[in-house]
């Protein structure tokens, strides 16, 4: 698919590898040489990401692209991670953290209580009789 470099504007053949141009993509490469070879240090295996950013002068998102990616493995690094895509909290693996996971889910519960009450309401049916002008339920599944 032709596209437009997201970095520099000039145009490439965009792949499910790539997403930027050439050039681009060789820059992206030596600062990724430049951030492994930091963190491979025994002394800095442990860095966080700030700290990692400071000593490379490699940018946060690029950081986290590779890491998103699978080119940096967070199982060898135990104080990098990347930010929760709802709230931002640190996390190390998948989109959401495991607090919004947990909010997301009991927002799905509520929904999904909501309309098993609403389907019940409509097989519901009240019927009056004239005598006693007494309310009867009577309900149908």
């Amino acid at each position: 698919m032709l596209d437009n470099c997201s970095k520099c504007g000039s145009l490439f053949v965009r792949t499910q590898f790539r997403d930027v141009c050439e050039a681009c993509y060789k820059e992206e490469e030596k600062l990724f040489e430049k951030v492994y070879a930091f963190i491979r240090k025994r002394e800095n295996r442990t860095a966080t990401m700030p700290q990692v950013v400071d000593a490379t002068g490699v940018e946060e998102a690029l950081i986290i692209k590779w890491i998103k990616k699978g080119r940096l493995q967070l199982v060898h690094f135990p104080n990098l991670g990347y930010p929760c895509e709802k709230c931002g909290a640190t996390i190390r693996e998948g989109r959401l953290c495991s607090s919004c996971i947990s909010s997301i889910q009991k927002e799905m519960t509520k929904i999904q209580q909501e309309e098993e009450r609403q389907k019940q309401a409509k097989h519901r049916t009240t019927y009056f009789t004239r005598a006693t002008q007494r309310r009867l339920n009577i309900f149908f599944f």
